[in-house]
């Protein structure tokens, strides 16, 4: 391979990378993936969306470069289920924990937090509980956008780069 097309190779990369990144970040600021709507919670009095509690999904997001491919990860065993949605299983832990958020509810005066946590609690091991799909990474007509950009943008660098060789 030419030096020229490795370097305009892996800059494309490194761009869509970069640029990606930050638009999958920008999703949690937008409760959205790119222009489609979170599904919102049941629970109420709370600050902030159910996806930016504590943080800890969005800032667990990485990427890399693989070869050709860009690979987008993250370390929260919950990170799948959100982007995707899907069924989870109660838990004798889930139970545990959901009566314990039943009781901080409720001393907190959240009575409706309240109620729903108690709902959860006194679902039954076994039970399947629906978790919409809150997508934050994935395909999107948005990312082909960015990309074709990138693309475009670096083609036009690498063609200016290619003529000032050519006339040296």
């Amino acid at each position: 391979m030419q030096p020229e097309f490795e370097r305009f190779l892996k800059n494309t990369m490194t761009d869509i990378k970069i640029k990606l990144t930050d638009e999958f970040d920008m999703n949690f600021q937008r409760k959205a993936f790119f222009n489609e709507k979170w599904a919102s919670t049941k629970l109420h009095n709370h600050r902030g969306s159910l996806m930016m509690r504590t943080g800890d999904l969005r800032s667990s997001m990485q990427s890399k470069i693989i070869n050709n491919s860009i690979v987008f990860t993250s370390s929260m065993p919950y990170a799948n289920i959100q982007n995707n949605g899907g069924e989870i299983t109660v838990t004798p832990k889930m139970k545990k924990y959901f009566w314990a958020k039943h009781l901080e509810a409720k001393k907190a005066n959240k009575s409706t937090d309240a109620q729903q946590f108690k709902a959860m609690a006194l679902k039954k091991v076994g039970d399947t509980i629906k978790i919409p799909k809150r997508q934050f990474i994935g395909h999107h007509a948005e990312v082909d956008k960015h990309i074709q950009n990138i693309i475009t943008h670096n083609l036009e660098e690498l063609s200016k780069q290619l003529k000032l060789d050519h006339k040296q």
